[in-house]
């Protein structure tokens, strides 16, 4: 997750994390990531402690620690600091704000959205509160609210990058494209270095079978970032689509190696080791996309079928049932849970078919001197 120094960063359910950035200058500052350089706001916060103790019934003090701790990524401390604050004053609308932050960071959407507007309520008016209500409505895929609050952003700031970015994003999951590009190029323009918008086009251009344009966007990336694992996948996927699938799974294991969290690019790879009946490369591959994302189309059938075909027939039982769960009503997933069920306990089934035995007419015997004999 990408942070920048102006913002608490917050990352977007199955879509995207962002920085915010109030724009680029001739030379655009690169936005860093506060998990591995805290020095800056969390000895801020630290120096903020001597000034508590003297004035412990201070809340502007507490509010400003929260700040700082919210900066340096300690949402948990900063949450009891603008706790703290408005319980020794619940006036100002800024400290709502905070409270927000630091909620919707934790991914409670709705207490975030509750004190988000109790801050608006109490007169905080800012482009950052705005971004922060449309975001955490883009987590809850609330889409089209979610362009409302980011248009109102931009009214404050026609040139707010995040704004732009996550505004993009949500046209993404409207489904369309062409403002989806728009939005995500314009914050591009604004802040050409941030690695997270050139993920997204170029996992977009990938999407809508555009690889040559998925690569431009992703080397560039990757310039930028050689260690963030959604554009090495991105990289990897524009291979797959021109038909070099040795190159994309290559790409793809590196993928793994730097993000366990991407999911994609493990199903990519349980995927092409099924396709090439590498069953026992395919099961650990699957289980963590699964654990990432539990209804990934045909991973779960998969990961069954491989674990059938290595014997491993209690798990495999396991994920047929889940299948049935997922597709009631469905007589192939019940049937495969039943058969690998009973596999598991030690019950062959036997599928063997039964010959078909063609009817035999019934003999005919009458009793002698009757009729028709001939006797």
């Amino acid at each position: 997750m990408l942070r920048a120094a102006r913002y608490l960063l917050l990352p977007v359910v199955a879509l995207v994390g962002v920085s915010c950035s109030s724009g680029a200058e001739e030379q655009p500052e690169r936005m860093v990531d506060l998990k591995s350089v805290q020095s800056g706001p969390k000895i801020q916060a630290e120096e903020l402690e001597g000034a508590i103790a003297r004035q412990p019934r201070n809340a502007s003090l507490y509010a400003r620690r929260a700040a700082f701790r919210l900066d340096a990524g300690q949402v948990e401390p900063a949450l009891r600091d603008i706790t703290q604050a408005l319980s020794l004053d619940d006036t100002p609308g800024e400290f709502y704000f905070l409270q927000a932050r630091a909620l919707r960071a934790q991914h409670k959407l709705q207490s975030a959205l509750a004190a988000a507007d109790v801050a608006s309520r109490r007169g905080y008016a800012s482009a950052e509160l705005n971004l922060l209500v449309g975001e955490t409505h883009l987590a809850a895929r609330h889409y089209q609210t979610a362009i409302d609050y980011l248009d109102r952003a931009l009214q404050q700031e026609p040139d707010h990058t995040a704004a732009l970015f996550y505004k993009g994003v949500a046209y993404v999951g409207l489904r369309d494209t062409a403002q989806a590009l728009d939005y995500l190029r314009a914050s591009l323009a604004r802040d050409p270095r941030q690695p997270e918008t050139l993920h997204q086009l170029a996992f977009l251009s990938n999407a809508y079978r555009q690889p040559a344009n998925a690569a431009v966007y992703a080397s560039r990336g990757l310039k930028i970032a050689p260690d963030y694992g959604p554009l090495w996948y991105d990289y990897g996927r524009q291979f797959e689509l021109q038909n070099q699938p040795d190159s994309a799974v290559r790409i793809y294991a590196r993928t793994v190696q730097l993000d366990t969290t991407f999911y994609r690019a493990d199903y990519r790879l349980g995927l092409s080791a099924f396709k090439s009946r590498k069953y026992a490369v395919v099961v650990p591959h699957l289980q963590r996309a699964l654990r990432r994302a539990p209804r990934l189309a045909g991973a779960r059938q998969m990961l069954a079928e491989s674990l059938e075909s290595l014997g491993r027939y209690p798990e495999a039982a396991d994920q047929y049932r889940r299948l049935v769960a997922e597709n009631p009503g469905n007589r192939h997933w019940t049937y495969k849970a039943w058969k690998v069920g009973n596999r598991a306990k030690g019950i062959i089934v036997d599928e063997t078919p039964r010959q078909t035995v063609e009817p035999i007419e019934p003999i005919q015997i009458q009793r002698p001197g009757l009729p028709g004999l001939g006797l």
